[in-house]
């Protein structure tokens, strides 16, 4: 299957050592290759940010949540409409996200260096 196959890919942010290791660096990168050409910003104080480009393109920010309840998966949904999705602390959501195709996990090496994890359940033929 193909990494983007008319439904999401997930990508959710591993919650450890995740503060100021790029994940909206990281997102924007993935932004312009997949056709995103305007601004790409932290959804922090937003919850999210849907981008078009070749695709579509979500970018959640579940950092604020203690936990995601079901009447704040309504507000969510439509960001996983046929979208590529990036979640940040996905952990607040437990199991209300759908199921990742892939995880990242960030955290640094050092003060100039980043560690970039890419965990998958499938292959995405990349």
């Amino acid at each position: 299957m193909p990494p983007y196959s008319g439904k999401y890919l997930s990508i959710p942010f591993s919650r450890l050592r995740s503060f100021k290791t790029g994940k909206t660096t990281f997102v924007r990168g993935a932004c312009r290759a997949l056709g995103v050409t305007g601004p790409v910003t932290s959804p922090t104080y937003t919850i999210g940010h849907r981008y078009e480009g070749s695709v579509p393109v979500a970018h959640l920010d579940l950092y604020r949540f203690d936990k995601v309840l079901e009447a704040d998966w309504g507000a969510l949904e439509p960001y996983f409409d046929d979208a590529v999705v990036f979640v940040e602390w996905p952990e607040a959501a437990g199991v209300a996200l759908p199921a990742p195709r892939l995880r990242v996990r960030l955290g640094h090496v050092d003060e100039t260096r980043r560690l970039i994890v890419l965990e998958g359940d499938a292959d995405l033929g990349i």
